[in-house]
């Protein structure tokens, strides 16, 4: 995700701090067996320039960076960068898929910031009502969280129609909460609620890359810097990352209910199961 994440910020680099990232981007395993002398002789950058480079990224310096880019290439699984192919067997798409999806959420475990999802839980643990907006594959994803957070007992709705969620996000006000979801964070529709809903003095929390217009109209973003190319699988695996940030609020938001809500859910739940076990006897 390291990686990923400066691909999706490279237009947004100085022109030396864009030298440093191609640098890395060219060849990451050189970088981590570097110093930093090394890579700005590589770059034809100052040292001082690298340092500004990782700061730019999060980092507090180069030391941080380079760890958390050796950390990221240690756990990548083979496989990460082989497309399935038209003569795959089933072993090879196995491999490659679930691959994939493991190093995605390695990815994610690794570099997801602990702070935003805390200032995200602290929104939604005092939202009065919460609605999830996304288009496409992210309006998949809000349709989950919707399922899963309306048994926290806070009214919750999830639109993926741009004309329904930009009306919904007009009638928002202070109290109210808004999980906007993208996978590439440039949706013009998605961009229009999200301000509409702070207009009216919601918190909007976002799911995007860093670096896009979706991101800078956040109240708060949890960045999922994910890299897309020409491959026509690869968001299948960045929906999990996705869907596994909203089961981390869900579960966040369930514990901070506290225990009286948790016995709640419980009943729920049994209810359910013996609602399931008369309709399997009603149709055996």
């Amino acid at each position: 995700m390291l990686l990923d994440s400066i691909r999706t910020q490279l237009d947004s680099l100085s022109k030396s701090e864009r030298k440093v990232a191609l640098a890395v981007l060219d060849n990451p395993a050189r970088t981590v067996g570097a110093n930093i002398t090394a890579l700005a002789k590589s770059a034809q950058v100052s040292e001082p320039t690298v340092v500004r480079f990782c700061r730019t990224l999060g980092y507090d310096g180069w030391h941080e960076f380079k760890l958390k880019l050796a950390q990221g290439l240690a756990l990548a699984l083979p496989g990460l960068n082989d497309q399935p192919a038209q003569d795959d067997l089933a072993a090879d798409l196995v491999n490659k898929i679930c691959s994939r999806s493991i190093n995605t959420l390695l990815d994610l475990r690794n570099n997801l910031n602990a702070e935003p999802v805390q200032k995200a839980l602290d929104i939604l643990s005092r939202a009065r009502k919460i609605e999830f907006y996304g288009h496409g594959t992210s309006g998949i994803v809000a349709a989950d969280a919707q399922h899963k957070f309306f048994r926290s007992g806070v009214p919750t709705v999830a639109y993926a129609d741009p004309a329904i969620h930009s009306i919904s996000a007009a009638l928002l006000h202070e109290g109210d909460a808004v999980v906007a979801i993208s996978q590439r964070g440039n949706s013009p529709a998605l961009v229009r609620s999200a301000k509409l809903a702070k207009e009216g003095g919601a918190d909007v929390i976002v799911l995007a890359p860093s670096g896009t217009p979706l991101a800078e109209a956040a109240t708060v973003l949890i960045p999922i810097d994910l890299i897309f190319n020409t491959d026509p699988y690869t968001p299948i695996s960045a929906r999990l990352a996705y869907l596994v940030v909203i089961d981390v609020l869900a579960v966040g938001l369930a514990l901070k209910r506290g225990p009286e809500f948790r016995k709640k859910m419980q009943n729920a739940q049994k209810a359910l199961q013996e609602f399931d076990m008369q309709f399997d006897s009603f149709i055996g």
